[in-house]
């Protein structure tokens, strides 16, 4: 799956207003700058810092 470059263009981190970047292998949304990443499921981004994951991975 890839997500529409106008939705990438819009999307942007509910933590610190800034832009994600998509990893298409693991499917995510990743903000680099804190160190989060955002899932997606059923193809829709899911924003809640709540749901966030420490990126990278650890053991990556």
């Amino acid at each position: 799956m890839s997500l529409d470059p106008r939705l990438m263009d819009v999307l942007a981190c509910p933590e610190d207003k800034g832009p994600l970047t998509y990893d298409e292998a693991q499917q995510v949304l990743v903000n680099p700058r804190l160190g989060i990443a955002y899932r997606i499921e059923d193809d829709i981004p899911v924003l809640l810092r709540d749901e966030a994951i420490t990126w990278p991975p650890a053991g990556a």
